[in-house]
């Protein structure tokens, strides 16, 4: 089962790494236009809530708050 937690745990992760990117580049895009695309804020707003549900599923993997 721990094994199990710690692949889950490492899947996470790398999504979370893969949306943050992703966020970081929407941003840019945003700046770069001057803030007027609403498709990138709409993207940018969906990238957000799916990183929200990842964190809250990462601190929700470990109970006891220690390290996997």
């Amino acid at each position: 089962m721990k094994d199990d937690k710690g692949k889950q745990f490492l899947e996470l992760i790398n999504e979370q790494n893969n949306l943050q990117w992703n966020i970081v580049v929407k941003l840019s895009s945003l700046i770069n236009l001057k803030w007027i695309s609403g498709d990138l804020k709409n993207e940018l707003e969906s990238l957000v809530e799916k990183h929200s549900k990842i964190t809250t599923e990462l601190n929700s993997l470990d109970d006891n708050r220690s390290i996997l």
